[in-house]
């Protein structure tokens, strides 16, 4: 900026000649100087104060606004603001088909320590002993006389260890609050549940996430808070579980097996019952994973699920209803069972010698591989493997648990006719107990394709055609020959009219070939084989019936009586009363008196 000078020279000199005093003029341009400068710095303190009013205004408003909202609102508990307030730890249960808790959660507390706010170290260390008496004086005493600020004590304490820690009375011990999950029925159902445990901890919380199960397939589900405290409902029936458990842990003693699974499923909606593997757990306490030896030992092992078996002679139903469905046989046909069945350098034998010829009937009846393997030939190889794919033997199954996803078939790595033979008779494809009751269900129920599962269902599932009405009960007849006159004749439950059909492979060994004295036994059934409900399946691994100067170790000695007291035990339970047989057609004659 230009200023205006105080002594400008022309008017300084015309000052002078008119006699004027210069000095003057430089007074008055002063003067003049000085009230634009106080002009403009007014300005600019108008402009700042009105700048801050607005400020000001703005601040008041605000505090009012939120004074009355809070004062509008119901008053409610301050929430911390620190970090691990973040993690939503709340969980939803799991409760079975008629709202029985399964899994919920519990109010429990961790125990801490902020060593530098201690009074008394060492009293407290003897203290904590006497409370836990798994954790060691030394190692606390040097914990809490060391540098460290924080350290986790003990985790999930009972109301009664909460006390006692109290008691103590040591300002340096605090508490954690949490929500653990507990499984209120210990182990049934453990390797259907799975199991949970804690992701991300803070002092005042903790998530709590599912690791296996279900708990881990619906993890997601069961954590949204959106969901409302939905409970995640099961088509399981703990009184059928339970009962099912107790039953096969008996027979797996009494027939001194390595282990053990049933299934029990609704043959129409696909719904699981009760899903058993033995041993199990109790998901409460989940034991750690093996590190070494096989999988299988494991109790965490789902034998039902991940448990893949040659299951043996179970599979000559499928053989005898593609060849019922196709027109190739009927019932009475007539099958070439003399033996050995050659196929270049192997032979195919049966358990005893059946005579030259039997039927179809007579072939599932006496369990012949002979006749079981002619039926295959006439099916022909990709017949066979494109109905064992439609019945889901060849991938993995839509159970919605964790395991389900290792449990993929074990299938030649060259479909011969060789392994259509054998496959026909349960040799060279290892499945699942679950994969075996979808299958079984898909045939027997009438002829639509089931596919298991653990969610409650409202109705029949009424999936792809797989057979006809029509061979679907002609199958069911010969499956109750099984039982009445067959290989299964242990299977027999007076007023429920039981069919199956006996399995009894011999057990790969790891290295190659397959063990002399060990079996996979399987009894696949259905009840009432007249209306069908139910699908039970029972396997056995490495059976043995001592009870006679010989070991017995066939299905029919094994899994049939176990799956029999199954089936008499959990029937009642599923609503079903004893009922008359009725006669198959021809059967009934008229008396007269």
């Amino acid at each position: 900026m230009i200023r205006t000078p105080l002594r400008p020279l022309a008017r300084i000199l015309e000052a002078r000649d008119k006699g004027e005093n210069p000095d003057a003029i430089e007074r008055e341009n002063l003067r003049l100087r000085h009230e634009q400068m106080r002009d403009k710095m007014r300005g600019r303190a108008e402009s700042r104060l009105l700048v801050m009013g607005i400020l000001f205004f703005c601040g008041f408003l605000m505090v009012g606004t939120r004074m009355a909202l809070l004062a509008s609102t119901d008053p409610e508990e301050p929430q911390a603001t620190v970090r691990s307030a973040q993690i939503v730890s709340q969980r939803a249960d799991i409760v079975d088909r008629e709202g029985r808790i399964l899994a919920t959660n519990m109010q429990t507390n961790h125990l801490y320590a902020h060593p530098q706010d201690m009074v008394d170290p060492v009293h407290t260390a003897k203290e904590l002993v006497k409370i836990f008496p798994e954790l060691k004086e030394e190692r606390l005493l040097k914990d809490f006389t060391g540098k460290r600020k924080f350290l986790w004590i003990r985790r999930q304490l009972s109301p009664e260890q909460v006390q006692a820690v109290h008691d103590i009375g040591e300002p340096g011990l605090n508490f954690g609050p949490r929500e653990t999950r507990l499984y209120p029925n210990g182990s049934i159902a453990s390797h259907i549940l799975g199991g949970a445990s804690y992701g991300r901890e803070g002092v005042a919380s903790a998530e709590v996430v599912g690791i296996a199960g279900v708990e881990k397939v619906y993890d997601e589900f069961l954590r949204d808070p959106s969901n409302g405290s939905q409970p995640l409902q099961l088509s399981l029936d703990l009184t059928v579980q339970a009962a099912a458990e107790k039953v096969l842990e008996g027979g797996m003693m009494l027939m001194n097996a390595k282990g053990a699974a049933a299934v029990v499923m609704d043959i129409k909606t696909g719904e699981l019952i009760s899903l058993v593997s033995l041993p199990d757990f109790d998901p409460n306490n989940r034991p750690v994973p093996l590190t070494k030896g096989s999988a299988g030992d494991s109790p965490l092992f789902n034998r039902a699920v991940q448990g893949v078996y040659e299951l043996g002679s179970t599979f000559k139903l499928f053989a005898a209803a593609q060849a019922l469905e196709l027109g190739l046989v009927t019932p009475e046909t007539k099958l070439d069972t003399k033996g050995p069945l050659r196929w270049g350098r192997f032979r195919i034998r049966d358990f005893h010698n059946y005579g030259s010829q039997l039927s179809v009937t007579e072939t599932i009846v006496k369990s012949s591989n002979i006749g079981t393997a002619r039926l295959a030939l006439l099916i022909g190889t990709e017949r066979q493997k494109d109905f064992l794919d439609r019945l889901g033997l060849l991938e993995k199954p839509t159970v919605e648990i964790l395991e389900a996803s290792g449990a993929k078939p074990l299938t030649p790595k060259k479909w011969s006719e060789l392994s259509s033979l054998t496959i026909s008779y349960g040799h060279g494809l290892s499945v699942s107990p679950v994969h075996l009751a979808g299958a079984y269900a898909s045939v027997l129920n009438g002829g639509t394709r089931v596919n298991p599962t653990l969610l409650k269902q409202s109705g029949p599932q009424n999936g792809e055609r797989i057979v006809s009405e029509r061979t679907s009960a002609q199958v069911r007849s010969m499956l109750r020959q099984v039982v009445t006159k067959g290989t299964a004749s242990f299977g027999e439950v007076p007023g429920y009219a039981v069919a199956g059909k006996t399995g009894t492979a011999d057990k790969p060994k790891p290295t190659g070939g397959y063990y002399k004295d060990k079996v996979i036994a399987t009894f696949a059934s259905v009840f009432p084989a007249h209306d069908p409900k139910y699908v039970v399946i029972v396997t056995l691994d490495e059976p043995e019936d001592r009870m006679s100067d010989e070991p017995r170790r066939t299905a029919g000695w094994t899994a049939v009586p176990v799956a029999a007291e199954l089936i008499g035990r959990i029937a009642p339970l599923m609503g079903l009363r004893p009922e008359v047989e009725p006669a198959a057609v021809g059967e009934v004659t008229l008396a007269s008196h």
